[in-house]
């Protein structure tokens, strides 16, 4: 708790004024902080409950367990006046221990039909408005009870979702039962008949405000008869009669405000409205196809009248119904805000406005119709930005929701419309939302957060989220206790973090620790928060220093408990892909043998890349390649069946994405370099899918198909596999056609394995038991191989420079070749003792091997190769410099062989002069 006080401001009026101060409590928090302390149970009572009023439900719960005195005053009447239980589970229990607190209780929000159901052991008898959502489930019983039990009800709203249990015989009983009822919004009836709205007429007085929204049908004639009616709204009804409605309602004699957004209205009703009414003031026909489909149509320009549409200007139209705000645009609504006179009818009326407008601009935005780009860039996103600073809450999250939604594009592939999120930045929207979202209202804190995760995805509006102080807010947001709040904060950290430059800012605020807290406080029954946490967690990862404070934080073990037990298919996939970014440091820290090490972790991910959804099979597969890299890892995983369902993996896979096919390629190359392993890939059936994958069109496919082909190819048993499969056509394909300078050189590497002779001594036993009947022409596969593998070798060879570096012995000769056959990728390569020995014995290889194996060699030892310096003491202690200078002075090798040979031998006395530097 924060020890510096503020001076209490009440209001009075409009105007806030400075209470008066307590020199009792000066004097007491003088002497307190003399001794370094201050006694807060000294505060005066109504301090305490200015500060409890400031706070959210599970705050003041808090706070209030820490005394007798607090307890008590957390239960004055005065907090007690509305209540948000949307965020909560509330049942008949519950509620029945709420009952001591909400007898005063004038305001209530509630979420779904089990709290519907709990609101009557509230027992708020003194309850004036109601306001809930998630209402399809809510039905006739339920509502007739809620009305009968609270008969001074002035307000009743459900939606926005579609209330499709209730009837016509629910209206009626509210309208008997709720006599003091002035307004009246439900959506999604399937048909509101003329004897409820009759009842409504007859039994409420004082009805004026009447919404039903999304109805299949509504008694249009019933309606007309209405007379206390000030404002109506049936937008998005479907089925209405225009004829009868542009006949009947211009004769309601209070009628001021009508809003038909989202129907089928067409210009002749419009027109007959707004000339025949003699009260009315505003017409709202918002996306209205019909209407906005008319090229001849002409608004009538009648004063004192607007027509709200998309082809109108908004602003302009509600400005002219003020007669005395001089302002007009889009100011119209702070000017209202902001002005000291008060004009009831006007202020409903413009409170009207905020409500209808925010309804349609989310509808709008969930709908997202064509044709709308203009009026969202200017007047759509303005009027969201406005509405945001209305005074009413709901019309507040409806601004924000809207925000939210309308950027979007494409929500699968996390897609936003550009112009639409930077038109929000550039009116000063990302303030206004990261208010929002410190507001103690939990409702507003979460859809604020979301549209600022949305709106994160543009790269732009991430940067001013992030110099708004936005990743702050966010960080604390994620460690609410609302699951909501801490999901949309979740969601907001996971597109923030997609930019290297927020990584750390993301950590530094606490954040890394905030997500994983979030996987174990809502381990079970929170999909959606764990999906996010683990996204953010994945992308994190993918920094060096920020994994390993996921792993500080015990990002592993929430990982893996992730990947073990849930059975969400999002959720899996972001924690296999965070496994495999944190598994993808190996050199740098020790995460991967970390992964490996916690329990169940291997065995998890193999089981993952057996799952129904190809995204989790990539990213598990993705880890699993990762984790290979580590040598106890690659062992345990083939303990835990990683060969055989990464195998089967590999054989379901060829019409799957390109990233599926690079990954589970990827994984069989990792576990292959152990040579167990190799051979069991070989035994278990996986040298023909990968020869499939060799075939891809995709670069990085090409590239781990053709490394695990080398791998395998090492040993003669595989790589007559490889032949009676038909794989040496596909790694001639590579070695002479790919794009990938990489996948050329693994595959002309694999075709060298396999006709360096040992196959041939295989084969001389007997073929594999599985190709037994297969015929095979090694001779003609042997001459399609070495005549690629010279084509490969040719295609790094400069005949000039290799001319000038024959000629002669300066460095410069010599580093011009090595410039011209350098593969960049190929320095990240590592190779084992016997596999350098294996191209040390090619060198006296008769045939273009000799050119290939000191090609090979070349490229593990140029200078400041990832492994080259593992790879020139493999090489000295196989004596391969007595060899290499052999081959440089061969009459009869290859100029190639000669050129590259001196080139290693080079290379070996300079990391031999390294070495030496450093002992």
């Amino acid at each position: 708790m924060s020890r510096r006080l503020r001076r209490r401001v009440s209001k009075k009026g409009k105007e806030k004024v400075v209470a008066h101060s307590y020199t009792e409590f000066e004097e007491e928090v003088s002497t307190s902080e003399q001794n370094g302390d201050v006694n807060w149970t000294c505060l005066p009572d109504d301090t305490v409950i200015q500060l409890f009023s400031c706070l959210n439900y599970r705050d003041r719960a808090s706070l209030a367990s820490t005394c007798k005195t607090w307890r008590c005053l957390s239960a004055s009447p005065c907090l007690w006046n509305s209540l948000d239980l949307r965020a909560h589970k509330c049942d008949s229990a519950m509620a029945s221990s709420l009952a001591s607190r909400c007898r005063n209780l004038q305001k209530l929000r509630f979420r779904g039909a089990e709290s519907a159901d709990a609101i009557i052991f509230l027992q708020a008898r003194n309850l004036r408005e109601l306001s809930g959502d998630y209402c399809r489930k809510i039905t006739d019983a339920t509502l007739s009870v809620i009305a009968a039990r609270h008969e001074l009800l002035e307000c009743l709203q459900l939606g926005p979702d579609f209330c499709e249990r209730i009837t016509s015989d629910a209206v009626k009983q509210i309208a008997f039962c709720c006599p003091n009822l002035t307004k009246l919004r439900l959506s999604g009836i399937r048909d509101v008949q003329g004897d409820a709205i009759s009842a409504l007429g007859k039994h409420c007085p004082h009805l004026t405000d009447v919404g039903f929204l999304d109805c299949l049908k509504v008694d249009e004639l019933a309606l007309g008869n209405v007379a206390s009616l000030r404002f109506l709204s049936v937008a998005g009804t479907s089925n209405v009669k225009w004829g009868v409605v542009s006949h009947v309602w211009h004769k309601l004699p209070n009628l001021v405000g009508l809003d038909v957004s989202r129907t089928d209205v067409g210009p002749a009703a419009v027109s007959r409205l707004l000339i025949s009414s003699q009260s009315l003031k505003v017409l709202c026909a918002l996306n209205c196809p019909v209407l906005e489909g008319d090229a001849n149509f002409t608004v009538p320009k009648i004063k004192g009248k607007s027509l709200l549409a998309h082809f109108t200007d908004i602003f302009e139209g509600i400005a002219s119904l003020f007669a005395d705000i001089t302002s007009k645009g889009k100011t119209v609504f702070l000017d209202w805000r902001n002005s000291k006179k008060t004009h009831k009818s006007m202020d409903e009326m413009m409170s009207w406005f905020e409500w209808i407008l925010s309804h349609s601009l989310l509808r709008s935005a969930e709908n997202n119709p064509q044709g709308l780009d203009d009026f969202w860039l200017k007047q759509g996103a303005p009027l969201l930005l406005i509405l945001m600073q209305s005074s009413q809450e709901d019309v507040q999250e409806r601004a924000a929701t809207g925000l939210a939604t309308f950027v979007v594009i494409d929500d699968e592939h996390a897609s936003i419309d550009r112009g639409r999120a930077e038109a929000v930045m550039r009116d000063g929207g990302i303030r206004l939302l990261l208010d929002l979202a410190k507001s103690w209202r939990e409702g507003l804190q979460s859809e604020a957060a979301k549209a600022i995760a949305n709106l994160s995805v543009n790269v732009n509006v991430a940067k001013a989220v992030a110099e708004e102080g936005g990743i702050d807010i966010l960080a604390s947001l994620a460690r609410s206790m609302n699951r909501l709040v801490a999901e949309e904060a979740a969601g907001g950290l996971w597109n923030l973090s997609v930019g290297e430059e927020h990584k750390g800012a993301i950590a530094e605020a606490g954040g890394v620790k905030a997500l994983v807290d979030l996987i174990f406080k809502w381990s079970s029954g929170g999909d959606g928060v764990l999906e996010r946490a683990a996204g953010a967690l994945a992308n994190l990862a993918a920094d060096d220093k920020c994994s390993m404070a996921v792993a500080l934080a015990g990002g592993v073990h929430a990982l893996v408990m992730l990947a073990r037990n849930c059975k969400f298919e999002g959720v899996q996939e972001q924690a296999a892909r965070a496994l495999a970014n944190l598994a993808a440091h190996g050199d740098s820290n020790g995460n991967n043998a970390a992964v490996g090490q916690e329990v169940g972790a291997l065995e998890a991910l193999v089981q993952l890349t057996r799952s129904p959804h190809e995204g989790v099979r990539q990213e598990a597969a993705g880890a699993l390649w990762n984790l290979s890299f580590d040598d106890r890892n690659r062992e345990a995983i083939a303990s835990a069946g990683g060969v055989e369902a990464l195998v089967a993996l590999a054989q379901t896979c060829s019409n799957a994405s390109p990233g599926l096919q690079e990954r589970a390629a990827g994984a069989l190359w990792g576990l292959s370099v152990s040579e167990a392993n190799s051979v069991a890939i070989g035994r278990e059936g996986g040298v023909a899918p990968l020869i499939a994958l060799a075939r891809s069109d995709a670069e990085d496919v090409h590239e781990t198909a053709a490394g695990a082909l080398w791998n395998l190819a090492f040993n003669p048993g595989n790589a007559l596999r490889i032949v009676e499969e038909g794989g040496v056509p596909a790694l001639v394909h590579l070695c002479s056609s790919s794009v990938s300078k990489m996948a050329r050189f693994m595959a002309a590497l694999a075709l060298a394995y396999m006709f360096d002779g040992r196959m041939d001594e295989y084969a001389l036993v007997g073929t594999s038991s599985e190709s037994t009947s297969k015929i095979v022409s090694l001779d003609g596969s042997r001459r399609m191989a070495l005549k690629h593998i010279e084509a490969f070798i040719l295609m790094f060879s400069d005949r000039q420079a290799f001319t000038t570096a024959a000629a002669s012995s300066a460095p410069a000769a010599l580093a011009e070749v090595t410039e011209g056959a350098r593969i960049q990728e190929a320095g990240h390569l590592r190779c084992s003792g016997a596999e350098i020995g294996r191209f040390i014995s090619m060198l006296k290889n008769p045939s273009v091997l000799k050119a290939c194996a000191a090609f090979a060699l070349l490229q593990f030892t140029i200078p400041g190769g990832r492994h080259a310096l593992h790879h020139a003491k493999l090489m000295q202690n196989a004596g391969a410099a007595r060899v290499l200078r052999a081959t440089a002075a061969a009459a009869t090798a290859p100029l190639e062989a000669k050129i590259f040979a001196r080139i290693v031998l080079r290379n070996l006395e300079h990391h031999q002069a390294e070495s030496s530097k450093g002992i």
